[in-house]
């Protein structure tokens, strides 16, 4: 197993979130082919699929036949089709009819918001809707942190207007072509989309009313910078609104140092307590649990991501084991906070 330090798992993230940008307009989401040197695997946030497979469907959730056109989820939660969530909400099912559109649906895109945006702005990535719970208003200044092709800063323009503005950020540059692209085609003034990482935003101090964030902070090695930033740049009264996943219980210890997992959403996570925790060390106040929705870390520990572990790690079946009967939770968490005035 290969020790993980912050450069390699942002270098890991950025390949692989590329190669995703890269094959957008051919609906795949996690065929990846990356150096093996890296230990990286040939998904982009969960199990591969096999070459003849047009579509990757979910890196943590279910995955499409090659005439759906769909990329699936990067890091929504795959459940069995009768589990709910803790909040009555349906969760996402393990189904291979699912294609992007319903996969946003289930996670809490409405129909109408999704017609409203260029269609290549929905790559499936996310893990909730935090434009839908954010109360924004005409006229504010948004930042969206890790906003890939731009889905939520698309749906944020539509409320903040002509007089509003929106920022996206990321750290991949194949994203932003693509996501400069739809705003292009859209016709879209008041969206601006720069490259940079969420630990060191290229934005200016007091910037914006609010920050959102879908399913992103999970995968940045230091969720404490990420949240510092977040406070530094937003005004007094500034909120945050971030969709991510979290965990119930610690990983083994396999699973907590696979690259293979971190960037699949899993190794990445914290437990709820701690990042809760983060956010108000970073001098947050209000901290809010809107919504969550729990779902078992074993719907992403399939038998390939199993069996890629054994190839590249040569570990023991009785290493293997402890990681297939994992019985821990995660939870895609909604959550809120203020800073302070």
């Amino acid at each position: 197993m290969v020790e993980l330090d912050d450069e390699k798992i942002r270098k890991i993230v950025r390949e692989s979130y590329g190669k995703v940008a890269e094959n957008a307009n051919s609906s795949s989401c996690c065929e990846l082919t990356v150096n093996p040197t890296e230990t990286s695997s040939s998904y982009c946030c969960g199990p591969s699929v096999t070459p003849t497979q047009a579509s990757s469907g979910s890196c943590c959730g279910p995955s499409v036949t090659p005439t759906q056109g769909s990329s699936g989820s990067c890091c929504g939660p795959s459940v069995t089709p009768t589990e709910t969530s803790s909040d009555g909400r349906s969760v996402i099912v393990q189904d291979k009819s699912l294609n992007t559109q319903d996969y946003s649906s289930k996670i809490g895109y409405s129909e109408d918001e999704l017609e409203s945006i260029p269609k290549n702005a929905n790559l499936g990535l996310g893990c909730g809707n935090p434009t839908a719970l954010a109360s924004i208003k005409e006229g504010e200044t948004v930042i969206d942190l890790g906003s890939g092709a731009g889905i939520d800063c698309f749906l944020a323009a539509n409320k903040v207007g002509k007089t509003g503005k929106v920022i996206g950020v990321d750290m991949t540059s194949q994203m932003l072509d693509n996501a400069r692209e739809n705003a292009r085609k859209g016709d879209y003034e008041n969206i601006e989309f720069r490259l940079g990482e969420i630990e060191n935003l290229p934005v200016a101090d007091d910037t914006a009313d609010l920050i959102i964030s879908n399913c992103v902070i999970n995968l940045s090695p230091d969720k404490h910078k990420v949240y510092q930033e977040a406070f530094r740049v937003l005004k007094p009264g500034g909120r945050i609104m971030a969709s991510d996943i979290v965990l119930t219980q610690e990983l083994p210890l396999l699973l907590k140092q696979s690259l293979e997992a971190y960037v699949g959403c899993v190794s990445g996570a914290m437990k709820k307590e701690d990042y809760l925790n983060i956010i108000l060390k970073a001098g947050f106040h209000d901290v809010e649990i809107l919504g969550e929705t729990n779902f078992p870390i074993a719907m992403m520990i399939t038998d390939k991501f199993i069996n890629e572990l054994k190839e590249k790690h040569n570990l023991t079946s009785e290493q293997l084991e402890e990681i297939r009967s994992f019985k821990g939770l995660g939870t895609s968490l909604e959550v809120k906070a203020i800073k302070p005035q």
